[in-house]
């Protein structure tokens, strides 16, 4: 009869063999496995398979994603999962590869966009209605502050709309209170740069710049809005780099080793100057 030592060094073997002629999982791979967590986090109005769908879609058209520290990439879809948005070309949510320089790494940011916000804030239940709209220098634009806050806004119907200048937010509350506020260009700008993807190639910032600086200003003023601590908490890792899915997930049987031959692409045919389409993040 085998003694227990013998049996565990059985087993042991085993397993070693079994890891040994499996193939190197893709990221698909590991999508397919993390679904049903996904399936678990997401809201009745979303399907899992059309999330991954997405994201394959997301990670094909931006091709530094698949250089990215798998663990950050595949807890920016599950982030994307826990707030119920979907990543990729309707500007709901964005997943975006930049250069940790500190680290030595691709990793991923991740962007709730204008059109998540604003859904997102609608889920509360508490707000009537919600908008922002950027403000041009030929535009009639009063905005006052004080015991009668004013907020008066005439769009030009001119071709030339002049100069952005910033852009104002409004929340109407179903009590019949309201929430508004204005951001000039400098705090707009302030706040792009600040950000690890804001000067990516692949930023929302390049093609929809009013909508991203809508959006800023709806996340500005987020902390005022009757929104869930639990919702709160969630929209704080906005526009910072994706948690692992480690962190998100404590099933380790959800993700155990990242895929070897994406961290070797990590290292192979980014030269120095592919680097410098993404920003530094010195503080991760």
């Amino acid at each position: 009869m085998a003694t227990a030592e013998e049996m565990k060094n059985q087993m042991a073997a085993k397993k070693n063999n079994s890891v040994a002629t499996e193939k190197p999982k893709t990221i698909e791979d590991y999508l397919k496995q993390m679904a049903p967590a996904m399936s678990q986090a997401l809201p009745k109005h979303m399907d899992v398979d059309r999330l991954l769908r997405l994201t394959m879609t997301t990670i094909r058209t931006t091709p530094e994603l698949k250089k990215a520290d798998p663990g950050s990439l595949l807890g920016g879809v599950m982030q994307a999962a826990q707030l119920g948005l979907e990543p990729g070309l309707l500007g709901q949510c964005y997943l975006l590869p930049f250069k940790n320089n500190k680290k030595g790494i691709t990793e991923v940011q991740f962007i709730i966009g204008y059109k998540g916000m604003i859904d997102l804030a609608r889920r509360s239940g508490h707000i009537q209605s919600i908008y922002a709209h950027a403000v041009y220098e030929n535009d009639a634009f009063e905005y006052e502050l004080g015991l009668n806050p004013t907020l008066k806004h005439t769009p030009t119907m001119d071709g030339d709309k002049g100069e952005f200048i910033g852009s104002y937010a409004v929340a109407h509350f179903k009590d019949g209170g309201y929430q508004m506020e204005f951001m000039p260009k400098s705090e707009i700008e302030k706040r792009r740069t600040s950000s690890p993807g804001g000067r990516s190639k692949y930023s929302p910032w390049n093609n929809f710049y009013e909508e991203m600086a809508n959006k800023t200003v709806i996340r500005h003023m987020w902390k005022y809005l009757p929104i869930s601590v639990e919702l709160q908490e969630q929209v704080a890792n906005d526009e910072g780099t994706a948690r692992s899915v480690k962190d998100i997930t404590p099933d380790d049987d959800i993700f155990i080793d990242a895929p070897d031959y994406i961290n070797a692409e990590a290292t192979e045919g980014v030269e120095e100057s592919e680097n410098k389409d993404f920003p530094i993040d010195g503080n991760a």
